[in-house]
C-alpha cells in the first residue's frame, strides 16, 4: 500500500509541475496538496513536492505563504534537493521584483545543480536569464540562454528549449530589433498552442510590448483587452497585474491619459497586494506620468518624482529612477521654477538604456536649455532625439510599423515645433514641421514576405472576399465569414512586422530645395500645422516663407468631418428630393467655412497652382470643392520633401510601355469608361470581364506610363492595408501593391473613395493612394468621398484628353472637373 501511495504522490507532483509551467497555478496546487497529503513526513519527495506547492501559491498572489513553504522544503529536502530551494527561492523574489537578491540566490544555486541536474540547471539558468534581463545585463542574459537550450536540446525537454528561445525573443525586443523579436514570437507561438496553451496569454503580453516599442499602442491594447481576460481566469495574479501596467503604458501612448492613470493605479494596488514593491512602484510612475501628462499639478509632480526616483534606486531600479529623476526636471520647469530644475540632480545615464529613457533625456535637456534661453542647444537636442526614432524606424521595414514609429517622437516633434515657433522665424518653423512629419516616406520600400504560408493565406483571404463580395445576403447570414477574413487579415500583417528594414534612406531634403522646386514649377506651397490644437498655415512662394494663423484646428476637423459625410450622402442613388436640399446646404456650409477659414486669410499669396500639404482629418478635404480653388491646379502631398521626391520621381526618364486600363466587374460604367479612355491613349492594354484578375493587374501595374483602374473600391478604416479595388476573381489590396518591384508612374483610380487615409501622429498616411506614393508612384489621382458614376465618368474622360495633350496632371484635373462636383484630387506630384 505503502509503494502504491508513493507512486501516486508522484503522479500528482508531475501532474502539478506540468500544471505550472503550463500557466494553471491553481490546478497545481490542487494535484501537490493531494500529493503531498499522501506521504510521510520524512520522505525526500515530500521536499520535492513542497518546493513546486511554494511556487504555485506565489503565482497565485499567496507570497508568504509561499516562501513560508520553502522554509519547510529546505527542512525536508534531500540534500541534492537543496540548491532546487534556492534556486525557487530565487525566482519566487525575482517575480517579486527582488532582482538583485533573487540574482544572489540563483548564483549560490548554478554551480551545486551542476553537479546533480541538467534539467534542473536548465530551468535555473532560464529565471537567471530573466533577471540578468530585468538588470538590462542582455550580454550575461544571451550566454545563459544558450547554455539553457544546449542543455534541454540534449536532454529532449522540448518545453524548456521553447521557453529559452522565447526569452532569446524578448533579448531582441530589448535592443530594439523588433522585427526579429516578433519573428522568434510567432515561432514560439505553435509550440505554446501544442506543448502548454497556459503560456500564451505570456507570449501575447510580450508581444504587446514589442508593439509599444515599434509605436504601435493601438494594437497593444487590443492585444492586451483579449488577454487579460485569460491571465484572471488563471490567476496569474502577477502576470495580469503586469499587463494592467502595459495597458496603462498603451493608453498613455495613445493619448488617453485618463486610461492610463486607471490601469496604472489597478496594477500598482494588485501588485502591493501581492507584496511587489518594485513592480508597485513601476505602476506608480506610470500612474504619475500620465498625470503629468494630462497637465496635472506640476508642483506637486516634482517632489513627488523625485521621491519615488529614490525609492527605485534603492531597489536597483536604475533606469526607471533615471527615468522619475527626469520627470522631476521637466515638472519643476513646467511650474516656473528654472534654477531649482538647474540645480536638480542630473541622473547618470546608462548608453545601453532603452530608446524610451534616451528619449526622455534629449527632451528634458531640450526643454532646461529652453528655459534658461539657449534655444539653438534645445533644437538640437531635440533633432539628436528624433534622429533615434529615425534610428529605430530605419530597422522596421513593415510599412504598418514604420508609420506608427512617428508616435515615439511626438513629444520631441511638438516640443520642436514650440520652440521654432518662439523663435518667430517661419523657415526655421517650415524647417522643424519637415522635420517630424511623414517621416516614413524617407526610407526604401520593403515587399512583404512572400512565402507559401503567407501566400495560402493571401489566396484564402481573397477568396473569401470575393465570395461575400458575390454572394452578400448568404454572407450576411455567416458572420464567421467575416471574422475569418479579420484572423487572415491579422495574420499577414503580424508576418509584415517581422520584416527587418533595408539599408538606404532619403536625406531630408533641405528647405532651400523645396522652394527652388516651388519656383520652377510656378506653384504656392501651404503647409498647415496643428500646434497645440491651433492651425497655422505656411505659404511658400517664390523663396519666401510666411507664417498664418489660421485659428482653431477642431471646428476645422469638424467641418472637415460632416463634408465627407455629406457628399458621401449626395454620391448615393435615389435620395428624396428634400433631403438632398438640406444636406447640399450642409455641404456648401461646410465648404465655405473650411475655404474662408483655411485658404481665404492665404489667397492674396496664391497665383497659379497649389500645393497643400494637410494635417491630421484635414487630409480628407476636397480642396478641388472650395470656391477659393476654382480652376486652379491642386495638388495634395504628404510632407513638402515627400512632392519634392514625386516631382523629381515624375521627371525622370519613363520605363515606356502601353497605358493599362482595367475595368473591375458590377460597375455600370467601367467597361465603356476603359473604352472611351482607350481611344484617347492609343496602343493601351486593356483589362476587362474575366482578363481583370488580380495577378494580371498587378503584372500590368509594375513600371507601367499610366494606369487608369475603374473598379469599385473601399477604404478599411480599421485594416487600412486591406483597403481594396474589386476586380474580377476578387480583391486587389494595398497590401498587395508593396508586392511590385517597379512603381507605376501616375495611377488613377476613377471610382469610389480611395483617395481617403488613416493619419497617424507625424502626420503618416495609410490607405491604398498611400501605398501606391510610398511605393514610389509620383502622381495618384483619386477621389477622399464616393463621386456618383456619371460624374467620375465625365471628369475621367475630360482628364485623359488633357494628359493627352500634355497637360500636367493637376491642371488636367482642374480643367476636366470645371463646373462639376467632382471630389477628385491630384496626390504626390501635379
Amino acid at each position: 500500500m505503502g509503494d502504491a501511495l508513493r507512486e501516486e504522490a508522484e503522479r500528482l507532483h508531475a501532474r502539478g509541475t506540468a500544471a505550472t509551467s503550463a500557466g494553471n497555478p491553481a490546478l497545481a496546487a490542487r494535484h501537490l496538496r493531494r500529493g503531498l497529503g499522501l506521504l510521510a513526513e520524512d520522505d525526500p519527495l515530500a521536499g520535492r513536492i513542497l518546493i513546486s506547492l511554494a511556487h504555485a501559491e506565489a503565482e497565485q498572489g499567496h507570497t508568504t505563504l509561499g516562501l513560508n513553504l520553502l522554509v519547510t522544503a529546505e527542512q525536508r529536502a534531500a540534500p541534492a534537493d537543496r540548491p532546487v530551494v534556492r534556486a525557487q527561492r530565487g525566482l519566487m523574489l525575482l517575480r517579486l521584483g527582488r532582482t538583485v537578491a533573487a540574482l544572489r540566490e540563483l548564483d549560490a544555486a548554478v554551480p551545486e545543480l551542476a553537479r546533480y541536474d541538467a534539467v534542473e540547471l536548465a530551468r535555473i539558468l532560464l529565471n537567471r536569464a530573466v533577471i540578468h534581463i530585468d538588470l538590462g545585463g542582455i550580454a550575461q542574459a544571451r550566454d545563459d540562454l544558450r547554455r539553457s537550450a544546449q542543455l534541454s536540446r540534449a536532454r529532449r525537454h522540448e518545453i524548456l528549449t521553447v521557453k529559452a528561445m522565447h526569452n532569446a525573443g524578448y533579448c531582441d525586443l530589448l535592443v530594439g530589433d523588433i522585427p526579429s523579436c516578433l519573428a522568434v514570437f510567432a515561432e514560439v507561438e505553435p509550440a505554446y498552442r501544442r506543448l502548454l496553451p497556459g503560456l500564451l496569454p505570456l507570449l501575447a503580453l510580450d508581444q504587446a510590448r514589442a508593439l509599444l516599442a515599434a509605436g504601435l499602442p493601438g494594437e497593444a491594447g487590443r492585444r492586451l483587452d483579449e488577454t487579460l481576460p485569460r491571465f484572471r481566469r488563471q490567476r496569474l495574479i502577477q502576470d495580469y497585474a503586469e499587463a494592467e501596467l502595459a495597458r496603462a503604458h498603451a493608453a498613455l501612448d495613445a493619448g488617453d491619459a485618463a486610461g492610463a492613470i486607471a490601469w496604472a493605479r489597478r496594477a500598482e494596488a494588485r501588485f502591493r497586494r501581492r507584496g511587489s514593491l518594485p513592480w508597485a512602484l513601476r505602476a506608480a510612475l506610470m500612474r504619475l506620468r500620465a498625470e503629468f501628462a494630462q497637465a496635472g499639478p506640476a508642483r506637486t509632480a516634482a517632489g513627488r518624482a523625485s521621491r519615488l526616483a529614490g525609492r527605485l534606486g534603492e531597489l536597483g531600479l536604475a533606469e526607471e529612477a533615471e527615468f522619475a529623476r527626469l520627470l522631476a526636471i521637466r515638472a519643476l520647469l513646467a511650474s516656473g521654477r528654472t534654477a531649482r530644475a538647474r540645480r536638480a540632480e542630473w541622473p547618470r545615464g546608462d548608453r545601453n538604456a532603452s530608446l524610451e529613457v534616451r528619449l526622455m533625456r534629449r527632451l528634458t535637456s531640450a526643454e532646461l536649455a529652453q528655459a534658461e534661453g539657449r534655444g539653438g542647444r534645445a533644437l538640437a537636442d531635440l533633432r539628436a532625439g528624433l534622429a533615434l526614432v529615425h534610428s529605430r524606424r530605419a530597422r522596421l521595414g513593415s510599412l504598418d510599423m514604420r508609420t506608427g514609429a512617428a508616435g515615439l517622437g511626438l513629444d520631441l516633434a511638438r516640443a520642436g515645433l514650440a520652440a521654432a515657433l518662439g523663435r518667430g522665424s517661419p523657415r526655421m518653423v517650415f524647417d522643424w514641421s519637415e522635420r517630424c512629419r511623414a517621416q516614413a516616406f524617407r526610407h526604401r520600400p520593403v515587399r512583404p514576405p512572400h512565402d507559401e504560408a503567407s501566400a495560402e493565406c493571401l489566396a484564402e483571404l481573397r477568396q473569401l472576399s470575393q465570395w461575400i463580395r458575390t454572394n452578400p445576403a448568404q454572407a450576411r447570414r455567416e458572420p464567421r465569414l467575416r471574422e475569418r477574413c479579420l484572423e487572415l487579415e491579422r495574420s499577414l500583417r503580424e508576418k509584415a512586422w517581422q520584416s527587418p528594414g533595408e539599408r538606404g534612406e532619403d536625406a531630408l531634403v533641405p528647405v532651400r530645395a523645396v522652394t527652388e522646386e516651388l519656383a520652377a514649377a510656378g506653384l504656392t506651397m501651404i503647409s498647415l500645422l496643428n500646434v497645440d490644437g491651433r492651425l497655422l498655415g505656411l505659404v511658400v512662394r517664390d523663396h519666401r516663407i510666411s507664417l498664418h494663423p489660421l485659428g482653431d484646428y477642431a471646428p476645422m476637423a469638424e467641418a472637415a468631418r460632416r463634408l465627407a459625410a455629406d457628399l458621401g450622402v449626395l454620391a448615393g442613388r435615389n435620395r428624396p428630393r428634400r433631403i438632398r436640399e438640406v444636406v447640399e446646404a450642409s455641404a456648401r456650409r461646410q465648404r465655405a467655412l473650411l475655404g474662408g477659414t483655411l485658404l481665404g486669410p492665404l489667397l492674396p499669396a496664391l497665383t497659379g497652382g497649389v500645393v497643400i500639404v494637410p494635417t491630421g482629418v484635414l487630409a480628407g478635404v476636397p480642396w478641388s470643392l472650395c470656391a477659393e480653388l476654382a480652376g486652379l491646379p491642386v495638388v495634395v502631398a504628404p510632407s513638402a520633401s515627400a512632392w519634392v521626391a514625386a516631382q523629381r520621381a515624375r521627371r525622370a526618364p519613363s520605363p515606356g510601355g502601353p497605358p493599362v486600363l482595367v475595368a473591375g466587374p458590377d460597375l455600370a460604367y467601367a467597361e465603356a469608361e476603359v473604352r472611351s479612355v482607350a481611344a484617347i491613349h492609343h496602343g493601351s492594354r486593356a483589362l476587362v470581364g474575366a482578363d481583370a484578375t488580380v495577378e494580371a493587374t498587378l503584372a500590368a501595374l509594375g513600371g507601367a506610363p499610366l494606369a487608369h483602374l475603374a473598379a469599385h473600391g473601399h477604404h478599411e478604416h480599421e485594416n487600412v492595408l486591406f483597403s481594396r479595388l474589386d476586380l474580377r476573381d476578387g480583391p486587389l489590396m494595398a497590401y498587395d501593391l508593396q508586392r511590385l518591384e517597379r512603381a507605376p508612374r501616375q495611377v488613377v483610380l476613377s471610382a469610389c473613395d480611395l483617395g481617403q487615409a488613416v493619419v497617424r501622429s507625424g502626420d503618416e498616411i495609410l490607405g491604398f493612394t498611400a501605398a501606391l506614393l510610398y511605393l514610389g508612384t509620383p502622381t495618384v489621382i483619386s477621389s477622399v468621398t464616393p463621386v456618383p458614376d456619371e460624374v467620375a465618368a465625365e471628369v475621367m474622360t475630360g482628364y485623359h484628353r488633357a494628359i493627352a495633350r500634355g497637360v500636367g496632371p493637376a491642371a488636367a484635373l482642374a480643367e476636366a472637373g470645371r463646373g462639376r462636383e467632382s471630389a477628385f484630387l491630384c496626390f504626390g506630384a501635379g
